[in-house]
This record gives structure tokens, C-alpha cells and sequence, in this order.
């Protein structure tokens, strides 16, 4: 088996308002789709990962469905 370069670090969960990963900064698509990617293709979005990760917030935010609902509730 050939280990494949990626920029996971096991935080795979997608910023909403970007749509980029908040651990490597790729898209729900390109993760799917990483491990058919070339070496050339792979190369390419880890080049623009760095500057994804700087438009995203580096927490994702965890709102538990209680939260939600109050603050539903408290804007209506």
C-alpha cells in the first residue's frame, strides 16, 4: 500500500460559511475525492490551503440544539 500525502489533521468538520474543512481547509468534494487525485492534483490544493484556512474561523462552533432553539427564540 503507498501512503498518500494529505493535510488531514482529524478534525473533519465543515466551516457553513466557506464550505472548507476546519482542520485542512479542503472542500467536502476534495476530501471525498482525495485519495483518486493525482500527486499533481493533491499538490495543487495543498497550496491553497493555507490561505482557505485564514478566511474560516479556526473553532468550528458546536451549538447544541437547546442553544439553538433559545436563540431562535430570543431574535423572534
Amino acid at each position: 500500500m503507498t501512503n498518500v500525502e494529505s493535510p488531514s489533521i482529524l478534525v473533519c468538520s465543515i466551516d457553513m460559511n466557506t464550505g472548507y474543512c476546519f482542520g485542512c481547509g479542503r472542500t467536502g468534494d476534495e476530501i471525498a475525492g482525495w485519495l483518486t487525485y493525482t500527486a499533481g492534483q493533491r499538490r495543487e490544493v495543498m497550496d491553497l490551503l493555507p490561505a482557505r484556512l485564514e478566511t474560516i474561523e479556526r473553532k468550528p462552533r458546536r451549538e447544541t440544539r437547546r442553544r439553538k432553539m433559545a436563540r431562535e427564540r430570543a431574535g423572534s
